[in-house]
């Protein structure tokens, strides 16, 4: 089979090379699945160019999420057949840029049935992000204003479907017109481009939107400059949300303005959340696959590339040209 491997760590993303590889039979309660789509990520990127908190040995397979067939089944497999669809998100392993992988079966999950293959494999830590962040983290509240910055990104846009969800007021930002069409289209109330506004701050618009009191709970992807603006424009007893830093820049916080406006600045590691509490991991997964199985949920993928293409896929990420996510399609 064939598969992307990187074999060395690099800022430049070519040292990923298709390569062919032997899997053996699967053993134990090992299962073969024959992989229909894998969802590509920013922290792909990051473990290839080592600045990423978690970091496979070498060599490895990139991709955490993907999904698609059973196609052999180790002798003590109890849970799956061959011909079932799944999907799996083994956050830190990798192994979806292949067309094939060996896989513990207990790390596989029913794919939910309204969701196309690449929506499926797609979704879940996007979804988990949000739910994490949103409710556990950020306890928002019907009726409270919730300011999605990056919100056409994968973690901004299950951000704005969650946040209508949950009955908040949604303010979805982003760097142009087309991007924010479709954050309009998936329930936010109200858009800022801020490639256009942030000259003369995108707090400003904020403020206006909400009466001047600023947004309650802010999830914020981005960092940088980005981060240094929300701080002016949340209100009090806000929750500023950290996801992560794609502007490529970490803040730091003036620990006065959190003491003056009241704020409180929540770090989101959604993936640790389940580790440190097991139970309530479980109880967040399953929300995630139920919004999913029922239909209450529309994972948005903006392009499908073929597995000899995962380079393109990956630039359009550098280029923040994805809207939604990209996946591989094998």
């Amino acid at each position: 089979m064939r598969a992307m491997v990187v074999n060395e760590n690099s800022e430049d993303i070519s040292v990923m090379r298709l390569q062919e590889i032997e899997l053996p039979d699967p053993t134990g309660r090992e299962v073969r699945v024959r992989i229909r789509a894998a969802s590509v990520q920013f922290p792909d990127i990051l473990m290839i160019q080592k600045k990423y908190q978690y970091q496979p040995p070498l060599p490895y397979i990139p991709g955490t999420e993907f999904s698609g067939d059973v196609v052999a089944i180790g002798p003590e497999v109890t849970q799956w057949k061959i011909g079932d669809a799944v999907i799996t998100g083994r956050m830190g392993k990798g192994g979806g840029y292949a067309e094939e992988i060996n896989i513990p079966e207990q790390a596989l999950q029913p794919k939910p049935t309204p969701l196309s293959y690449g929506q499926a494999c797609s979704f879940r830590s996007a979804y988990l992000t949000a739910q994490v962040s949103l409710i556990r983290r950020g306890n928002l509240q019907p009726g409270e204003t919730l300011l999605v910055h990056g919100a056409a990104g994968g973690v901004g846009l299950a951000a704005v479907e969650v946040g209508k969800m949950l009955g908040a007021t949604v303010i979805g930002t982003g760097s142009t017109d087309k991007k924010l069409d479709i954050v309009t289209q998936y329930g936010a109330d109200h858009v800022i481009n801020y490639g256009a506004d942030f000259k003369k701050g995108f707090r400003l618009k904020v403020k206006e939107l909400t009466d001047q009191q600023g947004a309650d709970v802010i999830y914020d992807p981005v960092g940088g400059d980005v981060f240094d603006e929300s701080i002016r424009c949340i209100a009090w007893g806000g929750r500023l949300l950290v996801i992560g830093f794609t502007s490529g820049r970490i803040p730091q916080a003036p620990v006065n303005m959190p003491l003056i406006k009241g704020f409180s600045i929540v770090g989101v590691r959604a993936g640790e959340y389940g580790v440190r509490d097991p139970e309530k991991g479980r109880e967040n997964m399953k929300m995630v696959d139920d919004w999913a199985e029922q239909g209450k949920i529309n994972p948005y993928v903006c392009a499908e590339v073929p597995l000899k293409d995962a380079h393109q896929a990956l630039k359009l990420i550098q280029n923040r040209e994805v809207i939604g996510r990209v996946v591989l399609v094998m």
